[in-house]
This record gives C-alpha cells, structure tokens and sequence, in this order.
C-alpha cells in the first residue's frame, strides 16, 4: 500500500467512524444505493440530529451527482399498497430530537442521476433546514449494506415504486 493511499484509507476510516455535524445539525450513518450503474436514480438513508438547541426544519437536499434530491417517504393507502412520494413541507426535527431516513420510510431520493454510482465513492450531498440553513455532508455509496443496518428493517413488499427505480436489497 502506498503512503497516499495508506493517508486516503485513514481519513475514510476517521470520516465514516464519526457522525458529520455543522450548526447544530449532526448526521450519522448516511449512505447512499443505486440499484445498477445504469439506473437514473438512488436512495439514500442517515440519522439527522438536531443539537441547535432549537426546533428546525429539513426543506430540501441537493447534490451535483443528481438533477434532482427530494426527501421522500412510503405511505400505505386503504388496500395496503405502499407508494413512494415527496414529504411536502420538509421534515420537522425538534430540539435535541433526531429523525431517521431509513429503508422503507423516509428518504433522500436522487433522481436524475447524471453517471453510476461507483461502490466506495463519496457523494457531497447538501441538506437545506430553515434555521441552520445550508448542511454539508458527504455520503459514501454503499451497495452492499444490508438492510437491516443500524436495526433498522425493511421490506418492499407490494409497494408501488411507479416512475421510480428502487434500490434492490
């Protein structure tokens, strides 16, 4: 191993074993999927915190690596068939409460995407709240993370992913 990628290899393992945070706003266990390198879209899932010490709401994402980041959920209608669509209004995070963006609930949708999503890469995502404003973070593309990561499960059963392509487990 050479001496750049043994200092690469050691800044990856510092950035992945400690959650990202800027202005209050800490996001931990983010990562992102795409279901093969040719799909045009991609999920990705984190724990948003909140330590501002006040109330804030997420109201966007944005990222270069697609034309279009929508946070995104499941919902269940009367004959139990799961759709996916955009959360209107953002999503409220209290004071020193945490929302998580999991697989089978609430997530980042990237739509759009303008190349594949190579395993390993690291992909700038900016999360946009109306008090903490502009979030930074990166999130490493991870296509074999399981879907039970952080005891989170999940499962698609008969959801209706019409005009969206779903990352496979």
């Amino acid at each position: 191993m050479t001496p750049a990628l043994l200092t690469r290899a050691v800044c990856a393992l510092f950035l992945f074993s400690a959650p990202l945070a800027a202005e209050g706003i800490m996001v931990d266990d983010a990562y992102i999927r795409s279901s093969t390198a040719k799909s045009t879209s991609g999920a990705a899932f984190m724990v948003v915190m909140n330590h501002s010490g006040a109330d804030d709401r997420l109201i966007g994402a944005s990222s270069d690596v697609a034309d279009k980041v929508e946070l995104h959920s499941h919902t269940s209608d009367d004959n139990g068939v799961m759709r996916m669509g955009e959360i209107e209004g953002g999503v409220a995070i209290a004071a020193d409460d945490m929302h998580a963006f999991k697989r089978g609930g609430d997530h980042l949708m990237f739509m759009g995407l303008k190349g594949p999503l190579e395993q390993g890469a690291m992909v700038p995502v900016t999360l946009e709240f109306e008090k903490a404003g502009a979030v930074e973070i990166e999130v490493m593309v991870d296509q074999d993370r399981k879907p039970n990561h952080g005891k989170m499960k999940h499962d698609h059963g008969d959801m209706d992913h019409t005009g969206h392509e779903m990352p496979k487990d």
